[in-house]
């Protein structure tokens, strides 16, 4: 964060493209000022190549102008229903849209619009550091409106309303999202009334659409440290309306003297772990959701104590709907979260045992290419406060990359596949595809993965004889 003077402001704003919208803006009369996001990251000494303006008066007569300027390297959008305009120009894209003030129905997020003022302009911003603006008039170049004292939160870490949070967030609910949003990217605070107010609009978010839900979703999973947000989410019973599952995992019961874990609080530590590893959104979201079928799966066994039999294989089953609520893609993206999630206790299992070849086996034969990925959400997955039974996980685990690593070389894809097939087995023993079929063929992969006899062919076929005669099969 830095604290920029009009002069100073100017002097960043010395491009081209800033001084030919200014030139478009004056050739017209009309007050013009670059707002929003580009201005907040200004201070934060951030890259942005995204550029909104407001024009008092027309954006669309600016917009236009700008272009007639540019000439044949720019490219003019208009779109006149919303009275708005984008110039394409190199790498840039420039936002045109003429001040306006807002009013909201009680049953919709889009507003009714009307001509205004700046200031009317910025009364509707979402928070108190997305609504200053510089003026590109040529005689108050550079000069910061901030109504709001949007720097000093911006000096403060702070993220605020322009107005009071609950009309702001009930007008918009997905403001509150973008709230939630922005503290976790920029890793602010959120102001403590605006904070409460989330609360009190939390059941607004029924008129968001699913979409708009999961991709401020991903932006918060997408930052460094998407925990914070998922806290925030929690705290203000926001989570509660989009992702109950998780909220089920933030109790603790106690009996007979012996509780288990949060693990709502373990989730987080473990996405936290693999947000060090990976920028991959799908592994996290396998992180986030790894443990979401504990709920369902937790019983009281007294021999032992507090159980979660399955929970991973509950988990998966449960992934598809959570997907299909939040409008999140259904394809491969999906199938990868869920088999990570089935698939994330067997390295643990293995590495709390010896850790055999055949073990490894099985595990490269499931995970197939995503072997790398289970691997990482697994080592996320060891947050035992045990140092001593961690460090044993930890260095098991170095075990069964090692195996990973030896079959990989080795071209585990064509090891682990046996090289007589179904087609194969059906055509020696005349059969159609059947139960018999899939014995035989069962057999041979769990020889081969138990490294019993060598991917060969007369091994295999020393041993698919010798199961077919048991079987009363005959060539």
């Amino acid at each position: 964060m830095r604290n920029l003077t009009n002069a100073q402001l100017a002097e960043l704003l010395d491009k081209d493209i800033f001084h030919k919208i200014s030139q478009a803006a004056d050739s017209l009369g009309l007050e013009c000022y670059v707002v929003g996001g580009y201005v907040r990251d200004l201070f934060l000494e951030r890259p942005s190549e995204d550029i909104d303006v407001v024009v008092v008066g027309s954006g669309i007569s600016v917009a236009t102008a700008l272009k007639n300027i540019l000439g044949k390297s720019a490219h003019l959008s208009v779109f006149r229903n919303f009275g708005t305009a984008q110039v394409k120009y190199r790498n840039m894209e420039v936002e045109f849209v003429g001040a306006r003030r807002e009013s909201y129905s009680h049953d919709s997020r889009k507003p009714i619009v009307e001509e205004g003022t700046l200031a009317d302009d910025q009364n509707r911003r979402d928070f108190t550091i997305n609504a200053m603006a510089v003026c590109l008039n040529a005689g108050r170049f550079g000069e910061l409106v901030d109504p709001f004292d949007g720097v000093y939160d911006l000096e403060d870490g702070i993220i605020a309303t322009p107005l009071d949070p609950d009309i702001t967030f009930s007008d918009d609910p997905l403001r509150m999202l973008r709230c939630v949003r922005f503290a976790t990217q920029l890793n602010f605070t959120i102001e403590p009334e605006t904070f409460e107010a989330l609360g009190r609009n939390a059941h607004r978010l029924d008129i968001i659409s699913g979409e708009r839900i999961q991709a401020e979703l991903n932006k918060i999973m997408l930052s460094a440290h998407p925990s914070r947000g998922f806290y925030y989410l929690r705290e203000s019973g926001l989570l509660d309306l989009i992702l109950p599952e998780l909220v089920r995992l933030d109790l603790v019961e106690t009996r007979n003297g012996k509780a288990h874990k949060n693990n709502y609080d373990h989730t987080l530590e473990v996405l936290e772990n693999v947000c060090r590893q990976s920028d991959n959104l799908w592994l996290r979201w396998a992180a986030l959701l790894h443990d979401v079928g504990k709920p369902k799966s937790k019983r009281w066994e007294p021999a032992v104590g507090w159980t979660f039999h399955n929970h991973n294989y509950i988990g998966a089953r449960m992934v598809p709907e959570i997907f299909k609520r939040l409008k999140m893609p259904l394809d491969m993206k999906m199938k990868y979260v869920q088999k990570l999630v089935d698939l994330h206790m067997r390295p643990i299992v293995i590495a709390d045992e010896e850790v055999t070849d055949s073990a490894v086996r099985r595990l490269v034969n499931d995970a197939g290419d995503d072997i790398d990925d289970l691997m990482t959400l697994c080592e996320a997955d060891i947050t035992s406060k045990n140092s001593v039974r961690k460090r044993q996980f930890l260095d098991n685990f170095r075990m069964v990359r090692e195996k990973i690593k030896d079959l990989k070389d080795r071209d585990y894809k064509r090891l682990l596949q046996p090289v007589i097939d179904g087609n194969e087995i059906m055509e020696i023993f005349h059969l159609k595809p059947s139960r018999e079929v899939g014995d035989l063929k069962k057999a041979l992969k769990d020889a081969v993965l138990d490294n019993r006899v060598e991917n060969e062919r007369e091994a295999l076929m020393q041993l698919l004889m010798e199961k077919a005669k048991k079987m009363g099969l005959t060539t």
